[in-house]
């Protein structure tokens, strides 16, 4: 069932949204070769329990195996998406993708990510950067009278437009009181298909590209998603509501991408 926000309800949405573009600025100022994931989890735990929030991926619970175990999904080169933090040290020229989520004041907030660690190769930072517009493209299409077809239409020609794999089996999805509700969000599909998009449906759209094949495969800790080529993958989010005039986005990039400086994607 799809839940329509009220303004009230946004605004709620939009406060939580805005802490985890805090918590990724939080760690966007430690990402550098030689530092874990691991670390870069602790950091934003802290961070979202110190503002009064919950960490909602903590313990979400996987029907392959056991609950999630961290704060963030952090997913690094080929991972897709769902990468657990562990002590594998970043090393120059990787990207990690990272991915945050919070409750707070009995809402979600959902956004990810793909930062570059030191020097990436320019093949790679040319996917980050394609796939970072291909969320704007689609953010675009987030109008109320279009469908969502539109939204994975337009995302999917553009990643395509460039021969980069658009991941099929995870998508975007709706968002509230709960992380996911309906309904789902592809990052491709047919224009005029799809769910007929309303005043205050809020969605998180979140594309998931492929430097290769659009193929992938499950790791055996039931949770990290990576290329079946071991190609790189990309990943970047926003909590969006759709409005009559365009979409109001309530997540936030900003306060990355001022930590970042010249270096933001």
């Amino acid at each position: 069932m799809i839940f329509l926000k009220t303004e009230e309800e946004i605004e709620l949405l939009r406060a939580s949204n805005l802490l985890v573009g805090k918590a990724l600025a939080e760690v966007a100022k430690l990402i550098k070769p030689g530092v874990t994931t691991r670390e870069l989890d602790k950091v934003a735990e802290e961070f979202i329990r110190d503002n009064g929030a919950i960490p909602t991926f903590k313990g979400f619970p996987n029907q392959y195996g056991d609950p999630f175990p961290s704060t963030l999904c952090t997913s690094v080169n080929d991972q897709v998406v769902h990468g657990i933090p562990n002590d594998n040290p970043l090393e120059d020229g990787d990207i990690v993708s990272i991915d945050c989520g919070t409750f707070m004041n009995g809402f979600c907030g959902d956004s990810a990510y793909t930062f570059c660690v030191g020097d990436v190769d320019p093949e790679v930072r040319k996917l980050l950067k394609v796939t970072k517009e291909s969320l704007y493209v689609g953010i675009q299409n987030a109008v109320v009278g279009k469908r969502l077809g539109d939204i994975g239409y337009a995302i999917q020609q553009y990643c395509e437009s460039n021969s980069y794999g658009v991941v099929r089996e995870f998508v975007g999805h709706g968002i509230g009181k709960d992380m996911h509700e309906d309904p789902q969000v592809p990052n491709y599909g047919k224009r005029g298909y799809g769910t007929l998009l309303k005043k205050g449906l809020c969605i998180a759209i979140e594309p998931m590209i492929t430097l290769g094949s659009r193929e992938i495969v499950m790791e055996r800790d039931g949770w990290t998603v990576r290329t079946r080529d071991r190609k790189a993958a990309a990943h970047f989010e926003h909590t969006i509501a759709v409005g009559p005039n365009g979409a109001d986005i309530l997540s936030t990039f900003d306060y990355v991408e001022q930590v970042l400086g010249d270096k933001a994607i």
